[in-house]
């Protein structure tokens, strides 16, 4: 029997924990009430579920439970609260903040939203990845509604300076928006701390179900956000449809297990990680990181000399699972925009590619991954391994 390759892909998705998938498993059974239904037991019962979970996932972001709306995934969330808030306040006005290097959810958005009649301005970001405070704040004017800065690059890692664009967002009595599908339960992420008023995030990059996502909202009635869809008037008006209860029940348990192993699995990963970087420049010649500067603990973005990452990727498809970048890109591979925006020309963007670790990552694997990558490289190229 041939083994599994080794996974390595965790910013694409993550395997449901099994402690997660034993806490769904009643809730497509016996627990299959729907929520809504507040006649009988079985809705109760599905309805008390849902309310546990929605305790977990707040706290795990440090939010109230009454300001998670629940959805079917960040996409979804994003694009309640860009086109939500958008709509909203069409009146006060017509310019949003974003940047080039956001997530395609938030990107394609805000292209939607320009074929509306809104502006959009998009921040450059330096060699590292990191946007400009000075240039955030020259670019707001008395049209700007709302920023859209993610937490953390899904491709490179690279955390931004989430607390001080709250600040900001503030003094000048602008919402912020928040994409932090990479940064919840891998590193700390507070609302409030961080003055975010919506906030984005899914539960399959928690170890969770696909499917089911969190949109935090704060003080509906002040952040003026408009629903997108309509029937029922589930989520407090802000996102009709039937609770998928097993899926919620799911998110609920993996946002509990984050909370409470969160800070010790950061610095695992943290020593995983640059054990791998310190192996694959000693065992590869010529390999560059991107991003070096504050990032996720789990992720890692390097050059490789090799001219076709996508065959390289063919070589070692039955051994080891990385990935060129974001996953959410549809089933056409585009050159990177997030190492684009750093500068890197399309011949080194061709040579990048994203490794991210995660809960079940073990040391074993990291070695046998550098071996194998090593050797694939070094035969292409003909180099020699420094060890």
């Amino acid at each position: 029997m041939q083994l599994r390759p080794i996974y390595m892909d965790y910013n694409a998705t993550t395997p449901c924990d099994p402690r997660v998938v034993e806490a769904m498993i009643p809730f497509f059974t016996t627990g299959f009430g729907n929520p809504s239904s507040r006649d009988h037991w079985y809705g109760w019962q599905a309805a008390e579920a849902i309310d546990e979970a929605r305790e977990r996932v707040a706290s795990l972001v440090g939010a109230s439970p009454k300001s998670i709306i629940f959805t079917s995934g960040a996409t979804e969330s994003i694009n309640l609260a860009l086109q939500g808030t958008a709509n909203a306040l069409k009146d006060r006005g017509r310019h949003i903040i974003t940047c080039k290097t956001e997530h395609s959810a938030v990107l394609d958005t805000c292209a939607a939203l320009e074929t509306g009649g809104y502006q959009v301005s998009y921040l450059e970001v330096d060699e590292e990845g990191r946007l400009s405070l000075e240039q955030l704040e020259a670019s707001i004017t008395a049209e700007t509604i709302c920023i859209a800065v993610m937490y953390a690059n899904n491709e490179t890692g690279v955390i931004n300076p989430v607390r001080a664009i709250g600040t900001l967002a503030h003094k000048y009595n602008i919402h912020f928006i928040c994409d932090a599908t990479q940064a919840v339960g891998k590193i700390e992420v507070d609302v409030n701390t961080d003055q975010i008023d919506l906030l984005a995030f899914s539960s399959h990059k928690i170890y969770g179900p696909k499917g089911v996502g969190a949109l935090f909202v704060r003080n509906r009635d002040e952040q003026h956000i408009l629903p997108q869809q309509y029937g029922g008037g589930h989520e407090r008006g802000l996102r009709s449809g039937t609770l998928n209860t097993p899926g919620i029940v799911g998110f609920g348990k993996a946002a509990a297990l984050c909370h409470s192993e969160m800070k010790e699995e950061a610095k695992r990963l943290e020593a995983l990680r640059d054990r791998m970087e310190l192996l694959l420049q000693q065992s590869i010649p010529g390999v560059v990181i991107n991003g070096t500067r504050q990032r996720l603990p789990h992720v890692s973005n390097i050059l490789v000399p090799y001219d076709d990452t996508e065959q390289l990727l063919l070589s070692l498809s039955s051994y080891l699972a990385v990935s060129r970048g974001s996953a959410c890109s549809g089933l056409v591979q585009r050159p990177s925009h997030v190492l684009k925006a750093m500068g890197l020309n399309d011949e080194k963007i061709r040579r990048a590619l994203r490794i991210s670790l995660g809960r079940f990552t073990i040391a074993q694997e990291i070695e046998e991954a550098v071996e194998r990558l090593a050797s694939v490289i070094n035969i292409k190229t003909g180099s020699s391994p420094v060890i």
